[in-house]
């Protein structure tokens, strides 16, 4: 049986995934944040993505329509608080390059559950582990979901007294 998920909760985890791949876009296309931000809420960039099916291969479908007050909330705080986010994130880590020398797709998810962690109060913590867990398996097929979910976790328990 389908497990029921409100359209609200759909569109929040719709902005999480756009708020991750604007975090990245930012970061690397040399566009400003308000570009970067006016195009996804135009539907210009993040419209579709790529489903893999064994049968058929790869096809594009189109994505569902975000919370885009929560998505612009996530992408700006990100790009407003990211040297802190990312000096806290460096902290976490027992090594603190580690994060450096991580692929761009996870550092966008990073700092975008970082500040959600840190900023987002209303939200509740398990929810926003699980969904950046969650897009976490969307993204990488190894280990690292396992490390994003022990991570997030561990600065959860000190940004979520």
């Amino acid at each position: 049986m389908a497990k029921f998920v409100s359209e609200k909760i759909r569109k929040k985890s719709g902005a999480r995934l756009a708020a991750v791949q604007a975090a990245y876009m930012s970061a690397f296309s040399g566009l400003g944040i308000d570009e970067v931000i006016e195009d996804f809420l135009k539907g210009e960039v993040g419209r579709y993505a790529i489903e893999e099916d064994r049968l058929t291969g790869e096809h594009l479908v189109e994505l569902e329509e975000i919370d885009k007050p929560y998505f612009e909330k996530i992408v700006r705080g990100v790009h407003a608080k990211k040297e802190d986010l990312e000096r806290s994130l460096r902290g976490y880590l027992k090594d603190g390059a580690a994060y450096d020398r991580m692929n761009a797709t996870m550092q966008a998810l990073l700092l975008c559950a970082m500040y959600e962690l840190a900023y987002t109060a209303d939200v509740d913590t398990k929810v926003i582990i699980q969904e950046y867990v969650d897009l976490a398996y969307a993204f990488f097929t190894k280990n690292e979901p396992k490390m994003i979910n022990a991570l997030l976790d561990q600065i959860a328990k000190e940004v979520r007294l």
